[in-house]
């Protein structure tokens, strides 16, 4: 199947035809059904649906729904984490496979991923402080040596990267919460004298680092790109070919309140969001709790961001471990870093599995407390690059650079099926499923309207009720697909 046939253009149709139709739920304490319509979107395999407006039902009186029966179960009156956004990072290797398309297709990806009319609403970016991986070339903002940071500047971005950033930003109606990560110090202050291969900031940089996150922030927001937010380090336990830096979890803790906290206030930018760890979920109880049980160390800290990546576990996801940090600190932020699927093969731009990676990881997190995701890349060339250590992977957009065209991933699909339709300051509510082969989880956003969304990970079509409150409403949910229901 050739998902390019049922791309972008068709996605445009479906959505402004459907866009804003639905009327505004009862935002009383209890959720009346009385007179409620369902509008279900869905995105399913072997069909031409993507993001598609397919059904409009109605709840009837259902009592105590039977053991045969499948149901998924919406309590608007339990609410827990409040939503913060979807987005994707805007990196070097990004904006320069971006410049190469022609300008109606660079028109297009902005518009599909930053519209929230005509495209899949993103809100959240990130980007690169110095060099990463999805870099043509290593770089920082310092020559060799300068302690003091005078030579700092950030030229190298404004060719591609920044200019990319703004277009974004424009595209999303003006605003964008950009967050921005470094991957590695300069060589000088690292204990390797090396960006790559890991190794430590030594003690004697960690005043002049904090710095440079400061001057990172003040050079880009006078060039006109307001940073919402830093985290400390990318990946701070993974000693990789590439840009790279390690640090204990007191290591962290130490360098945020003694260094980087309290400089961030000394030069006016307390108001920036600071996020702790940034890797993967197997390690984020132990380094949570040895961040926000020092409270000298905790006031700096907006939240918790992890990634997906954990091999070592069996192919499992652990998300268990961030069940277990929501309940032990339920006001802090769990906040989705990075992810995607690695490996890059050509030949599988069209794998269902892709974009049900997405959903389940999405679906899980959310449940466990996550109030934002990140997706790594928003745009990858052909070959899943540009990228300095050959250490490709996958987008939910690639560009042929050769051709000028757009390849939609039904990754792009699944996520728009949450970030087009959850608002910024809904609050995740109880959605459950009685069988496994549905995933659910379910938002109330401000405006009253619930948003339940629904995927079918098994190759069974699957008739199931959505019911709230002794009502139900009759869905069918498709062979590998995704639905979102709004009410």
């Amino acid at each position: 199947m050739n998902i390019s046939k049922f791309g972008y253009p068709l996605l445009c149709v479906l959505l402004a035809a459907c866009t804003g139709n639905e009327k505004s739920a009862n935002t009383a304490g209890t959720f009346n059904t009385d007179g409620k319509k369902v509008t279900v979107y869905t995105t399913a395999d072997s069909t031409d649906l993507r993001l598609a407006a397919i059904d409009t039902l109605e709840f009837k009186e259902k009592g105590q729904p039977f053991e045969n029966e499948i149901t998924v179960f919406v309590d608007p009156s339990k609410t827990f984490q409040t939503y913060f956004g979807i987005g994707a990072a805007l990196t070097d290797a990004s904006a320069e496979t971006f410049y190469k398309l022609p300008k109606d297709k660079q028109q297009e990806l902005l518009t599909a991923y930053f519209s929230a009319d005509k495209g899949i609403g993103y809100t959240v970016g990130r980007t690169n402080i110095n060099s990463c991986d999805f870099s043509s070339d290593m770089y920082t903002y310092v020559t060799e040596g300068d302690k003091d940071l005078k030579s700092f500047n950030i030229q190298h971005d404004q060719k591609y990267k920044m200019p990319f950033i703004k277009e974004a930003m424009a595209a999303a109606g003006g605003k964008l919460n950009l967050f921005a990560s470094p991957w590695s110090p300069p060589a000088f202050m690292k204990d390797n004298n090396d960006v790559l291969h890991g190794g430590k900031l030594k003690p004697e940089f960690a005043a002049s680092w904090a710095i440079y996150y400061t001057k990172f922030i003040k050079e880009y927001e006078k060039s006109g790109i307001p940073i919402w937010g830093i985290t400390v380090q990318n990946e701070p336990m993974a000693t990789q070919r590439w840009e790279s830096c390690l640090y204990t979890a007191e290591e962290e803790r130490d360098f945020l309140k003694n260094h980087l906290g309290p400089t961030m206030e000394k030069e006016g930018l307390k108001e920036k969001k600071i996020i702790v760890w940034d890797h993967n979920r197997d390690l984020v109880y132990q380094r949570a709790q040895t961040y926000l049980n020092d409270p000298a160390a905790a006031k700096y800290i907006w939240g918790i961001g992890f990634h997906w990546y954990e091999p070592w576990s069996g192919g499992t996801p652990m998300y268990n471990n961030l069940q277990r940090v929501h309940e032990a600190y339920p006001d802090m932020n769990l906040f989705f870093t990075e992810g995607c699927a690695e490996s890059f093969d050509s030949t599988k731009y069209y794998s269902w599995a892709l974009g049900e990676k997405y959903a389940s990881n999405m679906i899980n997190d959310f449940n466990n407390g996550m109030v934002g995701f990140t997706d790594w890349n928003i745009l990858l060339d052909e070959k899943g690059g540009p990228n300095h250590v050959g250490n490709f992977c996958f987008a939910p957009v690639h560009a042929d650079t050769r051709t000028g065209k757009l390849i939609y991933t039904n990754s792009y699909y699944y996520i728009g099926h949450f970030s087009k339709f959850i608002k910024a300051g809904a609050k995740r509510i109880i959605s459950s499923s009685t069988r496994s082969q549905l995933l659910t989880t379910a938002f109330k956003n401000e405006d009253g309207k619930l948003v339940v969304i629904v995927m079918n990970q098994s190759s069974i079509k699957t008739p199931y009720n959505l019911w709230i409150n002794g009502k139900a409403a009759s869905c069918m949910a498709l062979p590998h697909s995704i639905s979102t229901l709004i009410l």
